[in-house]
């Protein structure tokens, strides 16, 4: 399998919950390398392994028959004894903890994939570490550096995205999170940085600290969101320290999509990054007018 051709997951079970929380890992997923797309029985194509709710006897039986066939390759949800080379995640779904098994389970499919070479182990909850960059993605280190036809192409589908921290700390992080999903990715230090590179640049999100140097991130957020076409097409999420219910209420007046407190969730991290994708964001507002 070339490492360009994404490995089709084939989905037995799971909750309508569930269901929709998987949608979203796999938009997610499908941009990583080596990707990840749900099975579709109407493309022609075969699996290339199974998620399988293992709580339910229905779709373990139904596993169970089609692995009779064949020696397949899957990741178990729930509480059941496999055997050994399979992997089994508990309840509750956990993003991050998902994806690093599907990853482990390809390595197993193709073993050339080298998964672990570049494993991230920056984040500081002691989360798991993501593998692999996608060649040619990854996070641009100077938002004035000469745009390459990658990165045009990127910039050209609202795959861009701003990080905006005066805390090197901070931006690494989000580096290490934000690179394995190929988006482009700018940095500003202050607040009169971020207005003027959104002021430049279309991003998808701006993932915006508060306590800045110059004007603080309540009031970028409220002039990111003066702009009618940003109201649209680009997400704010505050990402900061404060947490009180008085700090969430300004970021909220101020306009903001989400609010993120320090230190991160990854789960809710990559839950948010997978809310408002180009697609996502697409799906909702059709969703909507229906």
């Amino acid at each position: 399998m070339s490492l360009n051709k994404p490995f089709l997951v084939d989905v037995i079970g799971f909750n309508p919950v569930e269901r929709s929380m998987l949608s979203s890992i796999f938009a997610l997923a499908a941009r990583r390398d080596p990707g990840f797309v749900q099975y579709d029985p109407a493309a022609g194509a075969s699996a290339d392994m199974y998620l399988v709710d293992a709580d339910s006897p229905d779709s373990l039986a139904e596993f169970h028959a089609l692995s009779k066939r064949a020696d397949l390759r899957a990741v178990l949800v729930g509480t059941v004894q496999a055997k050994p080379g399979t992997i089994v995640l508990a309840r509750p779904l956990q993003w991050a903890r998902l994806l690093q098994a599907l990853e482990d389970t390809a390595a197993d499919l193709e073993p050339d994939l080298m998964l672990g070479d570049s494993l991230e182990s920056s984040a500081p909850n002691g989360s798991l570490p993501f593998s692999r960059s996608r060649p040619g993605g990854g996070a641009r280190s100077d938002a004035g550096a000469p745009v390459s036809s990658e990165s045009a192409r990127k910039r050209a589908l609202g795959d861009t995205v701003l990080v905006v921290d005066d805390n090197a700390t901070v931006r690494l992080f989000m580096k290490a999170k934000l690179a394995p999903f190929g988006f482009e990715v700018d940095y500003a230090e202050t607040g009169e940085e971020a207005v003027a590179l959104t002021g430049s640049h279309e991003y998808t999100c701006v993932f915006l600290d508060v306590v800045l140097p110059g004007i603080d991130g309540y009031q970028v957020c409220k002039l990111i969101k003066s702009n009618k076409e940003a109201i649209k097409k680009t997400a704010v999420v505050m990402l900061t320290s404060r947490n009180s219910p008085f700090d969430k209420l300004r970021g909220s007046l101020a306009g903001c999509d989400e609010y993120l407190t320090k230190p991160l969730d990854e789960d809710r991290l990559l839950e948010v990054i997978a809310k408002f994708l180009p697609s996502s964001r697409k799906r909702e507002h059709k969703q909507r007018k229906g």
